[in-house]
């Protein structure tokens, strides 16, 4: 989906998402140290608001202005600081070295975007400083439910490793979660990734 798309999708009083963070986000900084924190495509900014509220100094970036008007609108009626940032992720550099977390959830691209995404995380990461990526697998096509239906969009933990070459690998798996459907329950497939820059 393009931008216009996006913030077609997002124009709405109604949250999109869920408005309780990723609960693998959770999973893996709960507990960490707060920092700086870079929230990349954070839509409504459920996840940076989070991170806020946990003491993070949150930037969050999104190409879509609707969807960053309900995360200031959301950020001010929690009384939380969120700086967000309009931009498209592929072609924004963010600041080199300046974020001790920088996460990337339910990003899906092209593999060359992709990557040039992964590149620019990498070079935001301060030493010491944690990248977590979460998506949908590809397993999830044809095993698991929801998520894109396009093969070109979705990665494996072992591609992802491969695009962040150079930084310490910590976790690459698949995990399993529950998703609600008119169906009943059905279980959904992510990659997950966790890595660290060295010292």
């Amino acid at each position: 989906m393009n931008r216009e798309q996006w913030d077609e999708r997002y124009r709405t009083d109604e949250l999109i998402w869920k408005a309780e963070p990723n609960r693998f986000l959770v999973a893996e900084l709960d507990g960490i140290a707060p920092g700086r924190a870079l929230d990349v495509a954070c839509g409504e900014g459920r996840n940076a608001l989070w991170l806020a509220a946990k003491g993070w100094r949150v930037t969050g970036v999104d190409f879509s202005s609707a969807a960053l008007a309900k995360g200031r609108r959301i950020a001010s009626e929690q009384g939380l600081e969120v700086e967000y940032v309009e931009a498209d992720v592929v072609e924004w550099p963010p600041p080199l070295g300046q974020f001790d977390a920088v996460v990337l959830m339910y990003l899906h691209l092209p593999a060359p975007e992709r990557r040039q995404v992964l590149s620019h995380a990498k070079a935001a990461l301060a030493p010491g400083g944690l990248l977590l990526v979460v998506g949908h697998d590809l397993s999830n096509l044809t095993q698991g439910t929801g998520g894109p239906q396009d093969a070109t969009v979705l990665y494996r933990p072992e591609d992802l490793v491969t695009d962040l070459s150079g930084l310490r690998i910590e976790k690459a798996e698949r995990v399993t979660r529950t998703v609600e459907t008119e169906a009943g329950p059905r279980t959904a497939i992510d990659a997950l990734v966790r890595a660290v820059r060295p010292l």
